[in-house]
């Protein structure tokens, strides 16, 4: 969108204090609380300090958005829901009052044998969303959750803690998600997804795309409801995104999904906006207006995902990466490749590699999340270690020609930095290295090779490479691109462009991935099948078919 095309929707005395501040002083912590104290408030000290609504007097069911878990430890796990009566009116048809939100987590799903029971405040400040971190859990253990208000009852959710530090788990399995995009197709995936045995789910982005949604939810053509006209712009503002995830997850599969296993989140760009980089929008908009942007989007993702207290943004700023472990299976390193990255080398176009590129001051992560990264792998006990990511990390050129372009988006934008996460691989003798993406709506198997020019050069790793649930519509088999993609890229192993997911199980021996579509989305009821299916040994990388 041009810029003239999209003006901002900012209150005209924020858009004022972020000018006034200013670009440098907005980065700092300081200024930006500055500039949104009064669009992004914080619940005042003191549960005293708000009015609190009876919970008795809400007569409409306030879980219309089902419930979520995540970020299992081994003697704690995040469980979230929202209150919304009227999920697609601003304010969820609540008073900005507080409201006090019972929870039970049970040994069984029938709730006979309660493990623990609390209260938690869902605060208008935070949209009335609720987050329990609920602690003093055993390891290992599969668990049933369900909130209550007044006299409703939530949705019961299914979570897990994860196994004790020390524990010699003998396999995981875990399913890998991205990229949905409401208006493009139904969210059938989920419905598969929902039914199968897997332990947690890592989402790797786009879980929410800031485009309009017309009345007939774009693709899904609906006949028997119009969706309200306040979906049908970009979001830009507070109340935007918050309205956006209302809409994303009234999908009764997605919600299916959070119901049944915990996730593991982790954004790329549309959760804010299409391929910004750090504080540079996609457009020509003032930085400091877009990190009054960033803010928004920062906050109502963490308001509507299972996500822990050291989660929570300050301003436009949000630690996002954060380092999870399956006893002594795996150790998951969850990484932020959006929030610390330099901007896009030529213009963010496809490109053949070049000075830009390749500068080695260039970063995806920054040198903070970096060192985090590599200093993590040192002190890794883990069999396997896995890297839960946004975009793709193997090369993937996109010409049969050589020199061939490659996305400036991807790791390929960033080569220097991606030569430093390899070389912090090897150094701390990581042995089983698994990178998992998302971003580019379809799926891919990669070998990480020590040197993608050289085919014969050591495989430091695997990739895979979830496909989209929806965005990008139905899909096919062999996208346009598949044979150029195939010859020119001879560690890309497979390559489908079908809507789905992957599961994979980490054994001790080997792990294997199952690369499971649906044939499409754009209409209900799609059945799932394995699309293929890979195997990679332990101490012995590289991926074969199973």
């Amino acid at each position: 969108m041009t810029p003239a095309a999209h003006p901002s929707q900012h209150a005209p005395e924020l858009r004022a204090a972020a000018r006034h501040i200013g670009r440098r002083r907005f980065l700092t912590t300081t200024g930006a609380a500055a500039a949104l104290a009064f669009s992004t408030n914080l619940p005042a000290p003191g549960v005293a300090a708000a009015a609190e609504l009876d919970a008795a007097r809400l007569t409409d069911n306030p879980f219309t958005l089902g419930v979520a878990s995540g970020d299992p430890l081994p003697d704690s796990v995040v469980l979230w829901t929202r209150l919304a009566p009227v999920p697609f009116q601003a304010d969820s048809g609540l008073p900005a009052e507080r409201v006090t939100v019972h929870w039970e987590l049970a040994h069984d799903e029938r709730f006979r044998r309660i493990a623990r029971r609390g209260s938690a405040t869902a605060h208008p400040e935070f949209h009335h969303t609720v987050h329990v971190e609920v602690g003093h859990l055993e390891p290992g253990r599969v668990y049933h959750y369900r909130f209550r208000a007044g006299r409703w009852t939530s949705p019961a959710g299914r979570t897990r803690t994860a196994p004790g530090p020390g524990s010699r788990v003998a396999s995981l399995t875990l399913a890998a998600v991205s990229c949905q995009a409401y208006h493009d197709g139904y969210y059938t995936p989920y419905a598969h997804l929902a039914a199968e045995d897997v332990d947690l789910v890592f989402h790797l982005g786009d879980y929410l795309y800031e485009y309009a949604v017309d009345s007939v939810g774009g693709q899904r053509k609906y006949t028997d409801r119009t969706l309200p006209a306040l979906f049908a712009r970009e979001t830009v503002t507070l109340e935007d995104y918050r309205l956006r995830y209302a809409l994303y997850k009234s999908d009764p599969d997605l919600a299916a999904a959070h119901a049944a296993h915990p996730f593991v989140v982790t954004w790329d760009d549309h959760e804010t906006e299409n391929n910004y980089a750090g504080d540079v929008p996609e457009n020509s908009v003032p930085p400091e207006e877009f990190l009054l942007r960033r803010a928004a989007a920062y906050r109502a993702y963490w308001e509507n995902q299972p996500l822990r207290r050291p989660q929570r943004p300050t301003g436009p700023d949000m630690r996002l990466y954060r380092r999870l472990t399956w006893g002594r299976l795996a150790q998951f390193d969850v990484l932020d490749t959006r929030q610390y990255r330099s901007d896009q080398a030529y213009g963010d176009k496809a490109h053949v590699p070049g000075p830009e590129s390749h500068d080695p001051a260039r970063t995806m992560t920054g040198a903070t999340q970096e060192r985090w990264l590599l200093d993590g792998w040192r002190s890794s006990r883990a069999l396997w270690n896995v890297v839960p990511q946004q975009v793709l990390f193997a090369r993937r050129h996109m010409d049969a020609t050589t020199p061939s372009r490659v996305s400036m988006d991807a790791w390929d934008g960033y080569s220097a930095s991606r030569r430093r996460v390899l070389d912090g691989a090897k150094a701390a003798g990581v042995e089983n290295l698994m990178v998992l993406s998302g971003d580019v709506h379809s799926a891919y198997a990669f070998d990480i090779k020590d040197d993608f020019d050289d085919p014969a050069s050591a495989t430091l790793g695997t990739e895979l490479v979830a496909t989209s649930v929806s965005s990008g519509r139905d899909g096919a088999d062999k996208p346009a691109t598949w044979d150029t993609y195939m010859s020119a890229n001879p560690h890309l192993k497979f390559f489908n462009g079908r809507r789905g997911y992957v599961t994979v199980e980490l054994g001790r021996q080997a792990a294997r991935a199952d690369f499971r579509t649906v044939p499409y989305v754009t209409r209900p009821g799609a059945p799932v099948t394995t699309a293929a299916s890979f195997v990679t040994e332990v101490g012995r990388q590289g991926l074969t078919p199973a």
